[in-house]
């Protein structure tokens, strides 16, 4: 079985929707049911994928080898490709010095490198044995510094040098991000940029610090908002950073064989450095850049 690590990096505000909600957001996203986290589930990647490998043309016959048949042929055989969910990895939050920080923490660390293991990739960086206080903030550098404290949204942490948060930001940097030239400062900001919380702080911050937005229907005549035509979505805000497994067996099909290897190649050698996820594409909504783990764009 050939693997690897698909890296997916918010270029405009992505909203991967759970449907109608009973809370205070109509259009919630998904997420897991356990921690809350925000995802996109594995259904909408390979859906989206095979649907941008498709209008391009560029895997031609292969397509069903890959990604499987059409609905109606599904039971001939399955898709070559298999896709785990899209797991967050990095939520930016506002600062009050230095515009943003990318925020993680340990628990979210810990199973990225655990997904990182399944897929045989061995990471220069370890998994902290410990985790910042509650009121604490690992960083790297004083680029957040205000006033000896680092203040995202409204509240405020005691800044706490650590090697690991350099290791980590340093990685994903060069693995990440698009190695092209316009995410040179990105690769460069990322390590001075990135903080990891208390597990109880990011989990706050990626529940309630998502992008909200404000939708209207206006009635074409009187250009007034249409009754009940009002509502919000929700999205993962622009520079998020999510994550998920592939991984590629031989082909499956009769008429077209694939070794493990010839599969993940035709994937890689073909996937887009850009691809819209989500809802509301034609608004300029769920940007994604793309990057596989190992591979140079």
């Amino acid at each position: 079985m050939s693997k690897s690590m698909l890296f997916l990096y918010a270029e405009s505000p992505l909203h991967a929707g759970a449907g109608r909600a009973l809370g205070t957001v109509d259009l919630p996203i998904q997420r897991e049911r356990v921690t809350a986290y925000p995802l996109i589930q594995s259904s909408g990647v390979k859906g989206r994928l095979r649907a941008e490998m498709k209008s391009t043309g560029k895997l031609g016959d292969d397509l069903v080898t890959l990604f499987g048949p059409e609905t109606e042929n599904a039971s001939d055989h399955a898709g070559a490709l298999s896709f785990g969910d899209a797991r967050l990895l990095l939520f930016p939050v506002r600062s009050l010095a230095g515009v943003f920080a990318w925020v993680t923490s340990v628990d979210v660390l810990a199973r990225f490198r655990r997904e990182l293991s399944l897929v045989g990739a061995t990471p220069d960086w370890a998994v902290p044995d410990a985790q910042p206080g509650e009121a604490e903030i690992w960083v790297n550098g004083q680029t957040l510094f205000a006033g000896g404290r680092v203040v995202l949204e409204e509240f405020s942490f005691t800044p706490v040098q650590n090697e690991s948060v350099k290791q980590v930001g340093g990685w994903l940097a060069e693995n990440a991000l698009l190695q092209t030239a316009e995410y040179a400062y990105w690769r460069k900001t990322l390590p001075q940029n990135l903080c990891i919380l208390h597990r109880d702080a990011f989990r706050d911050f990626v529940l309630y610090a998502t992008e909200v937005q404000t939708h209207i229907k206006l009635d074409p005549d009187k250009k007034t908002v249409e009754s009940g035509a009002l509502w919000t979505a929700e999205s993962l805000p622009v520079d998020s950073l999510l994550y998920a497994p592939v991984l590629a067996v031989k082909s499956r099909r009769k008429e077209k064989e694939l070794s493990e290897a010839a599969v993940m190649k035709k994937l890689t050698d073909n996937l887009p450095a850009r691809i819209n996820f989500g809802g509301d594409e034609t608004t300029g909504q769920g940007f994604v850049a793309l990057k596989v783990l190992g591979g140079a764009s």
